[in-house]
C-alpha cells in the first residue's frame, strides 16, 4: 500500500506526519468535511450469488462510496452505516460552544476509515516543568466493518508530539448521547458535564504520569521494560530471554528505544531523564516517529491498529512497574 492517507486537513502548523491541507480556522464543520474528503455518503448495496443463469440474494452487503462507487468493505445484514456527515455534525455543539477546536480530520485507506481530532481549549498540564500535555478528543469510524464508531480522549505530549491514548470512565460515554438531545440547554449542560469529567480524568492521568517520574530506570530496567512492552507474553509470565520466540523483533527495537531514552525529544528534562516516564516516552516516540514504513502508515497504526495497542500496553506496563517499585 503506497499511501494510507487519502485526504486530510489540519489546523495550525504542519503536523509531525507532514500530511494534509491547512485550515484557516474560519471553516464550518461542513466545509472542513469537504476539504478532508469525507463528504460522500456511503451506501449499503446487496450482494448476490450467481447460480447458473440466476442471481440469488445473500444476507451480506457491500459498503459503497456513492461519489465514485468504490467498494469499501463487505458486511453482514445487521451492519448500520454511520455517515461521515453525522460524525462531523456530532462535534458541532462542542465547537460552537467554544470548548474545542478542530485539529485534524481525514480519510484513510481510500475512505475505509475516517477520523476527526479536536483540541480541548484548556491550559496544558505539565508532568514536570517544561513537559506539558494537551487534551484532545478522537472520533474514529470505519466503513469496511473492521470496527464500530468510537470516541475517546487522547493526550499529546507537546515537546515531541507523541500521541497517548487515555482511558475514560463510563460517565464519559455521555459524549455519545449529546447529538440525541433535543433540548439545546440540556445538550449544553451535558456537554459541559462531560468536559468536566474529562478534566478530572486527565488530572488523574497526569498524576499517574508524575508517578513515573519518581521511578528511576537504569539500563537493565529499561531493557526489561522494552521486552515487556514489545513482547506481550512477558507481561503475564516470567519467561526469560532464552524463551522468547520472537527475540529478533525485540533485538531490533531495543537499540532504537535505548537511543530515544538517552537522546529523544525532551529526554534531558529533569524528571524525564533516567526515569520510567522517560522510558515510556521513548517507547511512544518510537511508535509515533520511528515504527512503520511511512508517516501516514504510522498515523493509521497509531489510531486504528497495532501501534495504538502497543502504546496502551506501554502505559500499563509502566504503571505496573511503578506500583511494584
Amino acid at each position: 500500500m503506497s499511501s494510507e492517507v487519502e485526504s486530510m486537513v489540519f489546523a495550525g502548523t504542519t503536523p509531525w506526519h507532514g500530511i494534509g491541507t491547512g485550515l484557516k480556522g474560519t471553516e464550518t464543520t461542513e466545509e472542513a468535511m469537504v476539504m478532508a474528503g469525507c463528504d460522500s455518503p456511503v451506501d449499503l448495496e446487496p450482494l448476490y450469488l450467481k447460480s447458473g443463469e440466476s442471481y440469488l440474494p445473500v444476507r451480506q452487503y457491500a459498503t459503497v462510496r456513492r461519489s465514485d462507487k468504490s467498494v469499501l468493505g463487505y458486511v453482514g445484514a445487521g451492519y448500520r452505516v454511520i455517515q461521515n456527515q453525522d460524525a462531523f455534525k456530532w462535534f458541532n455543539p462542542l465547537i460552537e460552544s467554544g470548548l474545542v477546536t478542530l485539529e485534524t480530520a481525514g480519510s484513510l485507506r481510500n475512505g475505509k476509515r475516517v477520523f476527526i481530532l479536536v483540541k480541548i481549549k484548556a491550559e496544558p498540564i505539565e508532568v514536570v516543568p517544561g513537559d506539558p500535555i494537551r487534551r484532545y478528543i478522537l472520533l474514529s469510524n470505519s466503513h469496511d466493518g473492521t470496527f464500530a464508531e468510537r470516541i475517546g480522549y487522547v493526550a499529546i505530549r507537546v515537546v515531541c508530539a507523541n500521541t497517548q491514548r487515555m482511558a475514560f470512565q463510563d460517565a464519559a460515554s455521555k459524549l455519545l448521547k449529546v447529538r440525541h438531545t433535543k433540548n439545546a440547554t440540556q445538550a449544553m449542560e451535558a456537554i459541559r458535564e462531560t468536559m468536566n469529567i474529562a478534566d478530572r480524568e486527565f488530572i488523574a492521568t497526569a498524576e499517574q504520569y508524575r508517578a513515573l517520574t519518581r521511578y528511576p530506570v537504569d539500563s537493565r530496567t529499561l531493557k526489561a521494560y522494552v521486552r515487556r512492552v514489545f513482547v506481550p507474553k512477558l507481561i503475564a509470565t516470567d519467561a526469560t530471554d532464552a524463551e522468547l520466540a520472537d527475540a529478533t523483533t525485540c533485538a531490533r527495537v531495543m537499540p532504537e528505544i535505548i537511543s530515544l531514552f538517552e537522546d529523544g525529544r525532551g529526554s534531558n528534562l529533569k524528571g524525564v531523564k533516567g526515569t520510567l516516564w522517560g522510558a515510556y516516552n521513548a517507547a511512544t516516540e518510537y511508535l509515533n516517529h520511528g515504527r512503520g514504513r511511512s508517516a501516514d502508515a504510522r498515523l493509521d497504526s497509531l489510531w486504528f491498529g497495532e501501534a495504538g495497542r502497543i502504546g496502551d500496553r506501554a502505559m500499563k506496563v509502566a504503571m505496573k512497574m511503578a506500583a511494584v517499585g
